[in-house]
């Protein structure tokens, strides 16, 4: 009873990468529906649901999909076992009956389409439509939002970092001790790497997802030394020579003898550990008359030792500015000591960043290369929540439809296909929902596109590509083909927002993307809307 659970798995491997994903994880109200469907001999109906959301995060006017892989994986492993029972058992009293048929149930009848994960999506649009029997589909709505809606936000998130940054920055994931508890972790590296960052700070998901690992000191680092009689071990190993004395003289060279001697101390000891990729955080004390002066006199006594230090970071006071000022310096010993690399040296800025926080450096003029985000991706503290729903659509071939008040929330009933048509410069301008067994659009034929709920936004393209968005991904048995690395999935990622126009992407009143319904959808949606809707009597 007090083993220590598992371990995360690969995300290479079958089984569900969380241990804490698995039929249990759902919401009361899905199994007391199950019971109901099975009291009353419904459990078995044929049923298709939707899993889709109403609005882009973010104040934008799109999305990334992702979270796919581990929904296959959930539904290939999905049971309740002899022991989950037996948890149920002792906090809910049902008939035995039931939970022998709970016992029984799997997913070896259920069919899923999908849109390609790491895909550029939009509202209304099906995400994912789950066929099967009605019991079953419902007993793994839960499971699927909870997998689909945190993964989709981070990753969208992380590609609008990418955007602001720009794609020659570096971006880093620095989250962890900042994330919602481990499992928020694991996923927010994964997930923030997926949508366009370059590698990770958490050691454990660089391992289990196979992501590039980054990082360099803390200021407890700096703090912990007090001055170079500290340092017992004087040189480098494999290199001749006193390592420390070189340092100072190179500082006294400089004319900087007044630097915090504690720090160079520090610096010196992390060079002597890592010649190969010295990188200092240089703000424990004063950025520009301390720390980078001290970084300066371990890379040139690196230099003298045949090493090529890498940067600084930065992580606190005015970025901009700062950058800048160690640009000049780096810029001006570069040509001093006729070391052309100390030009390049890579500046890394943290400190609290957030898409907004990168545009703003941009705007004012930087120099820095690369980005450390933490706190503001990992928790998407603008909005933390996507809003992902999963809708009864249709059952035994009968389409449904939801209708509410608020007409954002009135379902498009049906199983639908989703076709994106792409214009003269071929770039996406529209996606257009349609019943299955309308004909698919075609390359050069015109087609009318209506907005699901206002008659007068309607027109026609006519496509110079046509692109289906979803195809069958679980069989029942098991993954249709086996989905790309993350690395794969990140690439496709920035192919899809390659190809949007730049007004769908800007984080200033961004244009919205057209998500329409085919005439016939249409038509069949509001006859179906108007049917359900009671004709009260004027009184």
């Amino acid at each position: 009873a007090n083993a220590r659970p598992p371990p995360p798995l690969s995300s290479s491997s079958s089984s569900n990468s969380n241990q804490f994903v698995n039929a249990l994880l759902t919401d009361l109200y899905q199994i007391s529906m199950a019971y109901a469907y099975w009291k009353i001999g419904k459990h078995n109906e044929n049923a298709v649901f939707d899993l889709f959301f109403r609005k882009n995060p973010f104040k934008g006017e799109f999305t990334i999909f992702a979270g796919l892989d581990e929904c296959l994986k959930f539904v290939q492993n999905f049971k309740f076992t002899d022991s989950m029972l037996q948890k149920l058992k002792k906090k809910f009293q049902w008939p035995e009956e039931f939970w022998k048929w709970l016992g029984t149930l799997d997913c070896t009848n259920i069919k899923i389409y999908a849109i390609k994960e790491g895909s550029i999506v939009f509202p209304r649009c099906p995400l994912m439509r789950v066929e099967g029997p009605l019991a079953v589909c419902q007993l793994l709505e839960t499971t699927l939002l909870c997998l689909v809606n945190y993964p989709s936000l981070i990753c969208t998130n992380a590609a609008r970092h990418r955007l602001a940054a720009g794609r020659d920055k570096t971006l880093l994931e620095f989250g962890l001790r900042r994330a919602q508890g481990p499992d928020g972790a694991m996923s927010a590296s994964r997930y923030a790497v997926m949508g366009g960052f370059d590698g990770t700070s958490n050691v454990l998901a660089s391992i289990e997802f196979d992501l590039a690992c980054k990082g360099t000191h803390a200021h407890s680092f700096v703090a912990a030394f007090g001055g170079v009689d500290e340092l017992k071990y004087r040189g480098i190993e494999g290199k001749e020579g006193d390592f420390v004395k070189r340092c100072l003289e190179k500082r006294q060279m400089l004319g900087k003898d007044h630097t915090n001697e504690g720090e160079l101390a520090a610096f010196i000891a992390f060079a002597q550990a890592f010649p190969n990729r010295f990188l200092a955080l240089v703000d424990t004390y004063d950025t520009i008359n301390s720390g980078t002066w001290n970084f300066i006199a371990v890379a040139l006594a690196l230099h003298d030792l045949g090493y090529k230090a890498v940067g600084i970071r930065l992580d606190s006071g005015d970025l901009a500015y700062l950058s800048i000022q160690c640009r000049e310096i780096f810029t001006k010993i570069a040509k001093e000591h006729r070391v052309q690399y100390f030009e390049k040296f890579t500046i890394v800025a943290s400190n609290s960043l957030s898409e907004d926080i990168i545009h703003e450096l941009n705007r004012q003029g930087h120099e820095i290369d690369a980005f450390g985000v933490g706190t503001n991706l990992v928790t998407c503290k603008s909005q933390p929540a996507l809003g992902c729903v999963y809708k009864l659509v249709e059952l035994n071939s009968v389409p449904r439809i939801k209708i509410s008040q608020e007409v954002a929330k009135v379902t498009i009933p049906g199983r639908k296909a989703i076709y994106r048509l792409y214009g003269r410069s071929n770039e996406p301008v529209v996606d257009i929902l349609m019943r299955t067994d309308e004909k698919v659009p075609k390359v050069g034929e015109k087609i009318l596109c209506r907005h699901p709920f206002n008659a007068q936004k309607r027109g026609y393209c006519t496509p110079t590509k046509v692109e289906p968005l979803l195809s069958c991904v679980f069989d029942g048995k098991s993954n249709i083909e086996p989905l790309p690395p993350v690395e794969k999935v990140k690439d496709f990622v920035w192919s899809q927002l390659k190809q949007m126009r730049p007004d769908h992407l800007r984080k200033l009143n961004p244009t919205p993307y057209k998500v329409s319904l085919s005439s016939q959808l249409y038509m069949f949606m509001h006859d179906l809307w108007q049917t359900g809707v009671p004709i009260n009597e004027i009184m």
